[in-house]
């Protein structure tokens, strides 16, 4: 689970990286960024009920996901707020795939030390 201090909590944070960031989108998810002055990145993870109107479903994609930040935190840039978006193709991927998916796109905005 990540910690308190690496999530996006509030609304005025999320409008602001989605006003103010820069994205890369795949087929399967698309990552918004802005650089903030806290001193650790936080993350939000949106799974929208069209991906899935089972809410079971979108949970499991947002606890592969968050999982995947979590063992990627040391090798992620610090001082940015991150929004990670998920896109129908997600559903019946396995964790390798979306992964593989998150990895490319923060390589694409360069948020990998």
């Amino acid at each position: 689970m990540l910690a308190k201090t690496n999530r996006l909590t509030k609304d005025k944070d999320f409008n602001n990286v989605f006003k103010k960031g820069r994205s890369s989108f795949d087929k399967l998810i698309g990552i918004k960024a802005v650089p903030d002055q806290q001193e650790n990145s936080r993350f939000g993870i949106l799974v929208s009920s069209k991906i899935s109107k089972k809410a079971v479903e979108r949970n499991k994609i947002k606890r592969q996901i968050r999982e995947i930040i979590r063992l990627q935190l040391d090798k992620i840039k610090s001082g940015y707020d991150i929004v990670i978006i998920t896109l129908p193709e997600i559903l019946g991927k396995n964790y390798q795939e979306i992964e593989q998916s998150v990895d490319r796109n923060l390589q694409k905005l360069k948020l990998i030390k």
